[in-house]
Parts: C-alpha cells; structure tokens; sequence
C-alpha cells in the first residue's frame, strides 16, 4: 500500500445534497493542511449553513447531478493537489493522507480508495456487484488496473482540469479515470475504510437499485463513449 507524507495545503472536494446530519463530524476530522470545499448541488436541509459554520468554503452547483457537483468544487480549487471524497460520513478524513500524499510527492498522478467495509451494510450488494462490473469493464476496454471507482481520490488540479471533463452526472468518476489512462497519468490504489453513511441514511449511488443502475447506465455510456 502506497502512503506518502503531504506537506503543502491540499483542497479536499466534497459534493454535496442534504448531507446536514454528516457534515459536522466529516468537516471535523479534516487534517491540518487540508480545507474543505462544499460543493452544495441544491441542499434543502441547510447543508450550505452547516458547512460554512464549520469553516468550509461552500459554492453553490448546478444543475443537479453528482458531476456539476464536483467540477464546481474543483474550479474553486486553489490548491496545487486535490482530494475529492463523500460527504455523508462514510469516509473519515483523516485517511485523506493516504490518497493525497503520493500525489504531493510526485509518485502518482491519479489515486484511489479503494474501499474496504467495516461494518455490515456499509457496501449493499447491487453496489459492490455495480462497481465490480464497471472496474471490470475499465481493466479490460482501457486497461486501467484498478478494482474500485474509488470515490476518495486525489490529483493535481491543473491536470484535472486540463482532462477537459464534460459528464455532469454519475459518470464523471469514471471519466476522469478513463481520460487520465488514456493520458498516460500513473494510476494507483490504496486501502481506505468505508463506513455506514451517517445516521443511517442512504447513499444517492449505492443505497437502492435504482441509484446504483442510474449510476452504472451513466458509466456505461462514458465507456461506450
């Protein structure tokens, strides 16, 4: 496993739809050197409120969609390396070392977490068997080795932004991996911790069937693509 030590300041991206409960104990556990950016995709729970309370630079995203969240969070970026991660509780940030770190230190360009349970439930089936099918289908059509989407990742933001992403929903993720490969970027692993999101919610993606087949139709056509 890949960990290198961060010593400049890092941004860390957090897209973000009514995530009022998790916030407060996720924006805590922030490292030192590392800000949070709350990309806020139309919270009606006073998400915004509650991050800003808690020191986060927050920006409003539109239109709704994982993707504009996201890319929202990364062009308000300042910061020479950037995190992406969750922000309902099921990653703690103080793992945001292990994905940033080897990109601080010039080892890797794109890193990973790849997620590993820690209680039951915390990954439903039809999530791991959605992300299993489309980390396959990224090793064989773009040769990637890589066994998770991995929402907690990190890279440099000019490189980032000079991939020229264009998906606004689910399938940024996996175009941003998929543009990087073919950029000839060193693409790594590491082990994070994925929990039960906070408070016993459900996740957009991987809480129903229905948001884990949205998700996978939405890669898909980045793949075919």
């Amino acid at each position: 496993m890949i960990i290198a030590s961060v010593r400049e300041v890092t941004d860390v991206v957090l897209p973000c739809l009514n995530e009022a409960a998790a916030l407060p104990w996720v924006l805590s556990r922030l490292p030192a050197g590392f800000r949070a950016i709350v990309a806020d995709n139309g919270s009606t729970d006073g998400s915004p409120e509650i991050a800003a309370a808690h020191g986060a630079t927050v920006v409003a995203a539109a239109p709704r969609g994982f993707g504009a969240a996201a890319h929202a969070g990364l062009c308000a970026a300042t910061a020479d390396v950037v995190c992406f991660m969750d922000a309902d509780g099921s990653f703690d940030p103080r793992q945001l070392p292990r994905v940033a770190g080897p990109v601080a230190a010039g080892e890797r360009d794109l890193v990973l977490g790849r997620r590993r349970p820690t209680a039951r439930g915390a990954w439903p089936v039809h999530g791991r068997a959605g992300n299993a099918l489309v980390a396959w289908r990224l090793r064989r059509t773009a040769g990637i080795p890589v066994h998770d989407l991995g929402p907690m990742r990190a890279a440099r933001r000019e490189a980032l932004l000079a991939l020229g992403l264009t998906d606004r929903r689910f399938g940024y993720p996996l175009e941003m991996m998929v543009r990087a490969g073919a950029a000839g970027w060193r693409i790594a692993e590491v082990d994070v911790d994925y929990a039960p999101r906070a408070e016993g919610g459900r996740s957009k993606v991987t809480g129903s069937v229905r948001g884990t087949l949205r998700a996978v139709r939405d890669m898909s056509r980045v793949l075919a693509s």
